[in-house]
């Protein structure tokens, strides 16, 4: 999903958890039996929780000094409780069963919507808070049929990294279409060094990374079988089979390409700015960052919106939410949004942020512009993007390994609408 997930957190270095993608009809068998029966829990007046996937060191520590100042600053107690990201439905679920549900949850954006379809959410226009300044795709990302249950802090996407030097050496430019792309993969595959990397895995990963080859061909994930689709999946076999990608790219996780670009093993990748810290850590790495390349110049480079959403479970009291709303406009306020953007490498939500943090990291500019044409994977199917998601692992192992692309895309097609 994660998302995600690529969406919500993620952690640099470690290995992602696989979200366990919970059936629509047992969340809304746990949430509606009890969430939304009322707050059986006794809760301290003055101390509130927010549960989120910050289970990193360095996640963690920054949420905690948000929360720290923004206790000082509303005159209540905000304490976090943080669980692997694969565990935030999960958990969410079993405080819902016992009525302890938390003051807030911090949901992965593809997430976000299977909860809302419950009714276990509250509005957060009718809490105050304010959607100003937000850009309508973020807005989008955070809604669910229309009304705004999630509010970020800040958000991301992928990218085109590229080693610099590399491509020096070799008299190349950026690629900024399939075709360049195609073309400059081969020429800088050489010796036990491929051209590009990215992740195919039989996870979220994959999907995620999948989405910008398909939206920017004007696919979709309501066709999966259309020719838009194929095209993109092609692309991606096209890759393969000119030895610029490696073999291994139905197992890699976006941690994985990380690790191979790193070490040298390929010249370009896609992934996003969760790995930022982590490539500045290596020595001699000089790498750059641009837009995904499209079909053919012109064409708007669409990526998956990812990222953390705010929310306030609905729990029977309305003094309380409101005060949950208002720990919300704190941790999404600009100067916040900078603080925590500057520290994870994301991008602010709020555009006043975002302005203010492209010219403190001008090298990451390209991601602001990515945002900016970005959407979110459930902003078409909301809690349906699960079952997308899924019948998609299952194509690119097949297709990556031999199978044709029309025929593995028509058979996720007719997955997703039996309900399999």
């Amino acid at each position: 999903m994660t998302a995600s997930s690529p969406d919500g957190l993620r952690h640099r270095r470690r290995r992602r958890n696989r979200r366990v993608i919970v059936p629509l009809t047992v969340v809304s068998a746990i949430v509606a039996g009890t969430a939304l029966a009322g707050c059986g829990q006794q809760r301290d007046d003055n101390v509130y929780t927010v549960l989120n996937s910050s289970t990193d060191d360095s996640y963690h520590n920054w949420d905690a000094a948000t929360l720290s100042r923004c206790s000082k600053k509303l005159g209540v107690t905000i304490e976090q409780q943080s669980v692997p990201a694969a565990q935030v439905m999960t958990k969410s679920l079993r405080m819902a069963s016992s009525k302890s549900l938390p003051d807030i949850i911090q949901f992965d954006g593809s997430e976000m919507p299977t909860f809302a379809e419950t009714g276990g959410l509250k509005d957060l226009t009718k809490l105050g808070v304010s959607t100003d300044d937000i850009p309508q795709g973020i807005v989008d990302y955070g809604s669910y049929k229309g009304t705004y249950y999630g509010a970020a802090r800040t958000v991301n996407t992928l990218a085109l990294f590229y080693n610099k030097d590399v491509l020096d050496k070799a008299g190349l430019e950026v690629p900024t279409t399939w075709a360049e792309m195609q073309e400059s993969a081969k020429k800088l595959t050489r010796g036990s060094r491929y051209g590009i990397a990215l992740s195919a895995g039989g996870a979220e990963d994959g999907v995620y990374q999948f989405t910008p080859f398909m939206w920017s061909n004007g696919g979709n994930e309501t066709d999966l079988g259309s020719k838009q689709v194929v095209e993109a999946l092609d692309y991606w076999k096209a890759l393969l089979k000119d030895g610029s990608l490696s073999k291994s790219t139905v197992n890699w996780t976006q941690a994985d390409v990380n690790d191979q670009f790193m070490a040298g093993n390929a010249a370009m990748m896609i992934n996003g700015p969760w790995q930022v810290e982590t490539l500045n850590t290596k020595k001699g790495l000089n790498w750059g960052i641009a837009q995904i390349p499209v079909p053919e110049t012109g064409d708007d480079s669409v990526g998956p919106l990812g990222g953390g959403m705010l929310t306030v479970p609905d729990i029977d009291d309305t003094a309380r939410e409101k005060t949950s709303a208002r720990i919300i406009n704190c941790m999404t306020s600009e100067q916040e949004e900078i603080t925590y953007a500057l520290n994870s490498w994301m991008i602010p939500a709020n555009q006043k942020a975002a302005d203010t943090w492209r010219k403190k990291v001008p090298e990451l500019s390209s991601l602001a512009d990515q945002v900016a044409t970005a959407r979110s994977r459930t902003a078409k199917l909301g809690a349906g993007w699960s079952s997308v998601s899924l019948a998609l692992q299952s194509a690119f192992q097949a297709a990556l390994t031999g199978q044709s692309s029309e025929s593995v895309l028509e058979h996720a097609q007719q997955r997703v609408e039996s309900g399999n």
